[in-house]
């Protein structure tokens, strides 16, 4: 498929995923939804979508194309539930900002491992770090009520800590079929 062909899909994908809260919005008033979400949400869509497309060329095995996936859903839910609700109190609640450190993480990260699977796995490895230390990092600096909320930041952040694994385990794997591959061919 080309690139142009790719763009297309997921310019489609993007407008039929934003028709889901367009029709809702038909039946119910509690889907508040402005023309700025709109567009907001389908530059985020289209942008996530162009990301998986133009990274996962990169990579020429399944479980790379499969790691690129899950690190840009993982990248997406992040934004989109921060900007929607926030993970630490309110969406407003400025702990949240710490979040854009953990993509910056795995942004640096595949830059510095020029998109290369072992590398790859080792930046989202750095990420699924970050992500667990935030929720801590957050209470050391704000020093907040220990409650059960708090337990529920960590369980969550735990959950994206291990989306951010799974990816780095599948770059491993696509780093170790890469290097099996190699092996055969010389």
């Amino acid at each position: 498929m080309t690139l142009a062909q790719s763009i297309t899909r997921v310019a489609l994908a993007t407008a039929l995923l934003l028709l889901i809260p367009l029709v809702a919005k038909q039946f119910t008033a509690e889907m508040a939804w402005t023309v700025g979400d709109f567009i907001f949400a389908g530059v985020l869509l289209f942008g996530a979508g162009l990301t998986y497309v133009l990274i996962a060329r990169m990579g020429n095995s399944t479980p790379y194309r499969l790691a690129v996936g899950i690190a840009v859903a993982a990248g997406l839910m992040l934004i989109w539930g921060n900007l929607a609700v926030g993970f630490i109190g309110s969406e407003d609640n400025p702990a949240n900002l710490l979040y854009g450190g953990v993509l910056a993480v795995g942004f640096i990260g595949a830059l510095v491992a020029r998109f290369r699977p072992r590398g790859m796995a080792n930046a989202m490895f750095a990420t699924a770090l970050a992500q667990f230390l935030v929720p801590f990092i957050a209470a050391a600096i704000w020093r907040p009520e220990v409650n059960l909320g708090m337990v529920q930041v960590i369980l969550l952040n735990t959950v994206f800590a291990l989306l951010w694994v799974g990816s780095a385990l599948l770059f491993r794997r696509a780093s170790a079929t890469n290097s099996n591959s190699g092996r055969q061919l010389a």
